[in-house]
């Protein structure tokens, strides 16, 4: 073999063997380009300069001995000298002259790569470090990319600031803290077909949800133009979630969407083969900021090459895609394992709790379920890295690559912009740190030096309050947990915690609350969306007119938001049971809703005038139950989430049960069709006396508790004079459970109870065990001293009966 092919390998002719030789980024080129590109999975074709090609490089220049002296005069302790010593390395490198035998190679390949076009392309060439991307370590961009270089002269140009990045700052710091030799990393260069992605769009994506790991669902980002964005976390993308299960079987399986501001577009630069300008950011424009990257075609397709990639790969994947502008075709441009949630034990659950509030200063998108608590820091560059402190809370604006040194001493990140998977999101799920990105405002709400508490424990809002608060932590194993013979269930009404939920010990879903997700993720009443054009209010026909911008029937706003919450949670928990609860609003609370107060009543007494069962069949509201019930059918029947079970609130009488029933199976969901159990809750005296008739027209029960004890005992329980007396614990309420247990198990019908009294009253969770309950429901703060209470109740009961026999 001569040097002039044994300095570049085709892609084709490369995969993960070939590490050592181009790195690990080429090296995954290859591996798909090989394996996977006859799945009809779209790879940019290219080659890539091999580590033989570096040394030489190195030899011809006689650069390892002045290489060598300037990196042993690094200061290890404080890295005072890292910017002075990169400079120089990088220096040597630029005034080096590439080999005429490697240039022959290089510019041999470049002709034959064009030699598979019938038009004129641009290169991206990129760097790929021989010890990049291990499965231990995955801080991409520690070396450089060139974008839009055209010709022979530009490229080599290029190919050489590629051997001097192999002295980044970065770089340097980078192997110094993993414990590379500096003088045994060569590097690859990477050229590539550049996808036109600055006139189309780009972006990253995780086959795992990135936050937690949880395997079924893949996330998608992606942003207008090139992808760097994403990664410096300048914009919010929009991000869809993908549930594997249903596109595996061709069912709908777009989970969420969520439109991002896409505030800038990044394009080249009107400098042609520019080094140092070759990109440079515009505003987008309303149009197409109101606009989605990519459309549901483009989504599913882009998600079936995901599942080959993974499944080639047998781990979870990060991966990077672009569409190009010209052609409009997608291609994946990198793939590389994941290395954060694949490496970690999932059944180890950490659990914190503020125990105090104060003020609020800015929220943003959380990330690592932490509390952390400091002196916030604000920085306006990585320059500025020797103002913060060990256990400072850094402030900024964005961050790249460049600010990886300044982040490993932070306590927790917060920036202005970014998304989920920013850089700065990236890199705080590796090592660890809390994380808000994208507050917007953080530099401007939070005082230099001021104490500050990061909150991202509540949800995947983070939240910064001011101030030091305290907290507790707590530590579960889950493998350790034996979940008892009675059913444990969650309630869950927040689709932003299923994820983070799903991981804990539990036997699916026992409540789902609509009303939390039409309070937040709706927020519109759903007759002010069938009769918007009657609307009286101007000030909410606007609103909704924002809010629904992008939909041609306004309708179908309330059906997709609805439903793509509703299957979040599904998803999160299927094979599992997740019974969801149609809306269970007051009147009162319904006119909150925006366009709310055209359409609701004046009411006295809302806990006990228009609510539930009854409003389902109302003239008043039946085309706005049909929203809800076109919304469950997306759920169970487009996306097969038959998981999904339904309940039904407030039913007072029998006929009512009946009527809401028939009223569902107008709408398509046909009690039985498709697997479909519809249940009713047990909430007033009626449903437990009459329990065996009740039981007729449903398939199960719920008790809750709160409002049968409301009921049973005539109390109003948001009433301080008599709040003494509401007790789930009273021997009357006690009763009315026995006996609807009683009636349930003689019927053959599923019972549970959703309420706090089991994991407070270890008594009360042995009473409903004795009864014989199905299934307890607890929210996620009970969850675990719940399953301990029910666990013993069983355990005594148990032993009761032993002694009773002997």
């Amino acid at each position: 073999m001569t040097k002039l092919t044994q300095y570049t390998r085709n892609f084709q002719h490369i995969n993960l063997s070939h590490v050592p030789e181009v790195g690990g980024k080429n090296a995954s080129l290859g591996e798909l380009h090989q394996n996977l590109s006859s799945t009809g999975v779209n790879i940019p074709p290219g080659f890539a300069t091999t580590a033989e090609a570096y040394w030489d490089f190195l030899d011809a220049n006689q650069l390892r001995a002045p290489l060598t002296g300037i990196l042993d005069s690094l200061d290890r302790e404080n890295y005072e000298n890292l910017a002075e010593v990169g400079e120089q390395a990088r220096a040597l490198i630029l005034a080096a002259q590439i080999p005429d035998t490697l240039a022959e190679a290089i510019k041999t390949a470049y002709h034959e790569l064009h030699q598979q076009f019938s038009h004129h392309i641009q290169v991206a060439v990129r760097s790929s470090a021989t010890a990049e991307d291990l499965p231990h370590a995955s801080f991409a961009g520690q070396q450089e990319t060139y974008l839009n270089i055209v010709g022979e002269k530009a490229l080599l140009n290029a190919c050489l600031h590629c051997y001097a990045s192999l002295f980044t700052n970065r770089a340097i710091k980078y192997r110094e803290d993993q414990g590379f030799e500096h003088m045994k990393v060569a590097l690859s260069i990477g050229v590539q077909q550049m996808v036109r992605s600055d006139k189309g769009c780009s972006g990253v994506a995780f086959t795992v949800e990135p936050d937690t790991g949880f395997n079924n669902v893949m996330v998608i980002s992606g942003v207008w133009g090139l992808g760097e964005n994403i990664v410096q976390g300048t914009v919010d993308p929009d991000e869809f979630t993908v549930f594997k299960p249903a596109l595996r079987n061709n069912k709908k399986s777009i989970i969420s969407k969520k439109l991002g501001a896409k505030q800038l577009t990044m394009v080249y630069s009107d400098i042609p083969n520019s080094i140092q300008e070759a990109t440079l950011n515009t505003s987008t424009s309303a149009e197409k900021r109101a606009q989605y990257v990519l459309n549901e075609e483009e989504i599913k397709q882009l998600s079936g090459w995901l599942l080959n990639i993974e499944a080639h790969y047998e781990k979870p994947m990060d991966v990077e895609w672009a569409k190009d502008g010209i052609t409009n075709e997608l291609y994946i441009v990198q793939a590389r394992p994941e290395t954060v949630h694949s490496n970690r034990d999932s059944h180890i659950i950490k659990r914190y709790h503020l125990k105090e509030k104060s003020p609020v200063l800015t929220t943003g998108s959380g990330l690592g379920g932490n509390i952390a608590t400091g002196r916030a820091r604000i920085l306006q560059s990585p320059k500025e890295v020797n103002q913060l402190q060990q256990g400072e809370i850094l402030i900024t604006d964005t961050t790249s690559p460049d600010w990886d040194t300044v982040l490993k001493k932070a306590a927790a990140i917060v920036t202005n912009k970014g998304g989920r998977t920013s850089h700065a999101a990236i890199v705080a799920r590796e090592l660890g740190t809390v994380a808000v990105v994208g507050c917007g405002d953080a530099t401007d709400k939070i005082k230099n030096g001021q104490q500050i508490t990061v909150s991202c424990a509540e949800s995947n809002v983070g939240v910064v309050y001011d101030g030091r608060l305290e907290w507790e932590e707590e530590s579960i194993d889950t493998k350790q947990i034996q979940l008892p013979k009675t059913k444990i269930m969650l309630i869950l009404g927040d689709p932003e915690k299923a994820y983070q939920h799903a991981f804990l010990p539990n036997n699916g879903i026992g409540l789902m609350r609509l009303e939390f997700i039409i309070s937040n993720a709706v927020q519109i009443h759903p007759m002010a969306l069938v009769k918007y054009t009657e609307l009286e209010d101007k000030e909410a026909a606007l609103q909704i007119e924002k809010l629904t911008a992008g939909y041609g029937n306004r309708t179908d706003y309330f059906v997709d938001k609805l439903s793509q919450a509703v299957a979040t949670i599904a998803a999160a928990f299927h094979p599992k049971p997740v019974i969801v609860r149609m809306s269970d609003f007051k009147s009162n609370e319904y006119a909150n809703l925006i366009g709310g107060k055209q359409f609701e009543p004046a009411e006295e007494n809302p806990m006990l005038g228009f609510r539930g069962a009854s409003r389902y069949y109302a003239p008043s509201y039946r085309e706005g139950f049909q929203l809800e019930c076109e919304a469950m059918k997306v759920v169970r029947n487009e996306m097969g989430l038959t998981n999904v079970k339904l309940m039904i609130p407030f039913c007072r009488t029998v006929e009512e049960g009946k009527k809401v029933v028939e009223q569902m199976a107008s709408y398509g969901l046909k009690r039985g069709d498709n697997g479909l159990e519809i249940y009713t809750m047990v909430e007033i005296p009626s449903n437990v006396i009459l329990a065996d008739q009740f039981a007729e027209v449903f398939d199960g029960f719920s008790i809750g508790s709160n409002d049968l004890t409301q009921l049973g005992l005539g109390i109003d329980r948001d009433n301080a004079f008599i709040s003494e007396l509401f007790d789930e614990n009273n021997e009357a309420i006690k009763r009315l459970i026995a006996m609807v247990i009683k009636t349930a198990k003689e019927k053959g019908v599923n019972i549970g109870l959703c309420g706090q009294a089991p994991s407070d009253f270890p008594e009360f969770a042995q009473f409903l065990v004795k009864q014989g309950i199905d299934t307890i429901s607890f929210n996620q703060d009970a969850l675990i001293q719940g399953i301990t209470n029910v666990y013993e109740a069983e355990k005594s009961l148990k032993s009761n009966r032993k002694e009773f026999v002997a």
